[in-house]
C-alpha cells in the first residue's frame, strides 16, 4: 500500500484524552488512513516525527477571525497548530448585515481592511468557498449584528416584529451552515435585550441543532447571575451552551470563578454546558469607558483618532495630554484596548476544569494585539501543562481538539482515527512555548513543527507554505464545502 503521507516514529496523542502511544500515521486523500506500525508501508511523502507529538490540529473555540480568513494567510493561528477557528463570537458576525447601517463597536473587532459586509449568511459562506482560507472556519451568527441591522434604537428591547425578522435571519444562517447563535450581552448594542429576546432567537438555532455561545452580560459584580441567565437560555431553548472566555473581572471579584464553575458543573450534569478560556490574566476588546476603573493597567491596541497610541499605556498618554484616563479614552475613539483586570489564580482554576475548551479570543485587526492572538495554544502546552503541571499533555490536547469538536458538532475532525479529516499538528513537547508578549505581541511560538489541513502542509518548520486548503465548514457536515 502506498499512501500520500506517512508521519513516522512519532508519539500519537489522539484528542480523546487517551494515553499517548508510539505509532505511525498514514494520510491518503486528505483523510487519516491508518494509525499503527507502518514500517512496511510506502508513501509519496514522509515526515520523521522522532521525538515529536502527532496530534489533531487545534480548534480555536473562540475567535474574531471572520474577516481574517478572507484577507490574511492566518499565520497567527497556523503557526500555533490551529487548523480550525470558530468565528462569529460575542454577538458579532460579518453576516447578515446591511451595508448602509453603521457598524458600531464592538463590530470594529471584525471590520478589517475593506469594511465589506454580507447581506446573507449564505453570501458570506460563498465568499469563503470562492477564495478558500488557509485553515478552516466554523461560524456563529451574531445577535448584536442582527440588532444593529433591524433596531433604530439599540437602547430598548426588540419588538415582536423585529424579533421575527431576526429569527428569519437566524434560520437562514443555520440553513447556510452556521453552528449556532452568539450574543455579547455585555456590549452596548445588546445590553437592552431581555432574556426572552435571546431565548426566541436561540429557539430557532436549536431547531437546527445549533449551540448558544455567549459573552455574559456581566463578568464582574454579577458574574453568578449572568452565568445563571446563560444556563436558563440554554435550558429554555433546549440547546447546548458555551460560556465565552470565562473569567472574573475586577479585584473585588477575584475568586468568584470558584462559585461560577460550581454553577456550570451543576448545569453540565443536566445538559450540554461548557466554556472556553484563554491562558492570560488580561483581556482585550474595544476601548470601553466602564472597563477602566476595574483595570490596573490599560494598553491601547489601536486608535483611529491617534494611531501612534497603539501599544502604549493609556495612563502615560493621558498624562502627556494633561487629561484624565477617561477623557483620553474618549479622545482616542474609536479604539481598542488590553485590560489588566483578572487574577492569575482564577485563570489557572478555570483552565483546570475538564469542561474548559481553549479559545484565543484574539483580535486579528489590532495594530498592537493582545499576545493571545499568536501565543494561546503553545502557552497552554508549554507553560500550563509542561512547566506548571496543571493538566497532563493528553488532557491539554483534548481541550483543544476532541472537546471543541464534540461541542460544536465537528464529526470528522478533532480526533485521530481512520476516516477523519487529516487536520494535524506535529509539535515538540519539550520545547513548545509561546513567545508573543504584551510588548512584542507578534512573535511566533516555538516548537510547532508541522501543521496540515486535510493532509496539506500550511505551516512547516517555521514558515507559512502559501497553500489554502481550508474550508468554510457547515454545521452538521463539517467536510462539506
Amino acid at each position: 500500500m502506498q499512501y500520500d503521507l506517512i508521519i513516522r516514529n512519532g508519539t500519537v496523542i489522539d484528542g480523546t484524552g487517551a494515553p499517548a502511544r508510539r505509532a505511525d500515521l498514514a494520510v491518503d486523500g486528505g483523510r487519516i488512513a491508518e494509525i499503527g506500525d507502518l514500517s512496511r508501508a510506502q508513501a509519496v511523502r514522509t515526515i520523521d516525527a522522532t521525538g515529536l507529538v502527532a496530534a489533531p490540529g487545534f480548534i480555536d473555540a473562540h475567535t474574531h477571525d471572520d474577516r481574517a480568513l478572507l484577507e490574511s494567510d492566518m499565520e497567527a493561528k497556523a503557526s500555533q497548530g490551529v487548523t480550525t477557528v470558530v468565528a462569529g463570537n460575542c454577538g458579532i458576525s460579518l453576516a447578515p448585515f446591511t451595508p448602509d447601517r453603521e457598524a458600531v463597536p464592538p463590530m470594529s473587532l471584525i471590520k478589517g481592511n475593506n469594511g465589506s459586509w454580507f447581506p446573507t449568511f449564505a453570501a458570506y459562506m460563498r465568499a469563503l468557498d470562492n477564495r478558500p482560507p488557509t485553515i478552516n472556519g466554523l461560524f456563529l451568527v451574531g445577535h448584536s449584528t442582527l440588532r444593529i441591522r433591524y433596531l433604530d434604537d439599540l437602547g430598548r428591547p426588540a419588538t415582536a416584529d423585529e424579533i421575527g425578522r431576526m429569527r428569519e435571519d437566524v434560520g437562514e444562517a443555520m440553513r447556510a451552515g452556521a453552528a449556532g447563535l452568539s450574543t455579547g450581552l455585555y456590549y452596548p448594542p445588546a445590553r437592552a435585550a431581555p432574556t426572552d429576546e435571546v431565548v426566541a432567537l436561540a429557539e430557532t438555532a436549536a431547531r437546527f441543532g445549533g449551540v448558544y455561545a455567549t459573552h455574559l452580560r456581566d463578568e464582574g459584580d454579577h458574574l453568578e447571575e449572568s452565568v445563571g441567565e446563560a444556563i436558563e437560555i440554554g435550558e429554555r431553548a433546549d440547546l447546548a451552551v458555551v460560556l465565552s472566555h470565562h473569567k472574573a473581572v475586577g479585584p473585588a471579584n477575584h475568586g468568584k470563578v470558584a462559585r461560577s464553575l460550581s454553577l456550570i458543573g451543576e448545569a453540565a450534569s443536566r445538559g450540554p454546558v461548557g466554556f472556553d478560556v484563554y491562558p492570560y490574566a488580561a483581556s482585550a476588546t474595544a476601548l470601553l469607558l466602564d472597563r477602566l476603573a476595574n483595570s490596573s493597567k490599560v494598553l491601547i491596541t489601536w486608535s483611529e483618532a491617534l494611531p501612534e497610541a497603539a501599544g502604549r499605556d493609556l495612563a502615560e498618554i493621558a498624562a502627556e495630554h494633561g487629561l484624565s484616563q477617561v477623557e483620553m479614552a474618549e479622545r482616542l475613539q474609536p479604539a481598542g484596548a488590553i485590560y489588566f483586570a483578572m487574577d492569575e489564580d482564577d485563570v489557572r482554576m478555570v483552565l483546570q476544569s475538564p469542561l474548559a475548551m481553549i479559545g484565543s479570543d484574539g483580535n486579528p485587526h489590532d495594530r498592537h494585539p493582545h499576545p493571545r492572538l499568536w501565543g494561546t495554544f503553545p502557552r497552554v502546552l508549554g507553560l500550563y501543562s509542561r512547566e506548571l503541571g496543571l493538566m497532563p499533555l493528553e488532557e491539554a490536547v483534548r481541550r483543544m481538539t476532541g472537546l471543541p469538536a464534540q461541542r460544536f458538532g465537528l464529526r470528522d475532525r478533532g480526533t485521530l482515527k481512520s476516516g477523519n479529516v487529516a487536520d494535524l499538528c506535529v509539535f515538540n513537547p519539550g520545547t513548545v512555548i509561546d513567545r508573543a508578549t504584551f510588548d512584542n505581541p507578534l512573535r511566533p511560538a516555538e516548537g510547532i513543527v508541522h501543521v496540515l489541513v486535510a493532509g496539506i502542509p500550511v505551516h512547516s518548520n517555521g514558515s507559512i507554505t502559501g497553500d489554502r486548503p481550508g474550508r468554510a465548514l457547515r454545521h452538521g457536515n463539517a467536510a462539506a464545502r
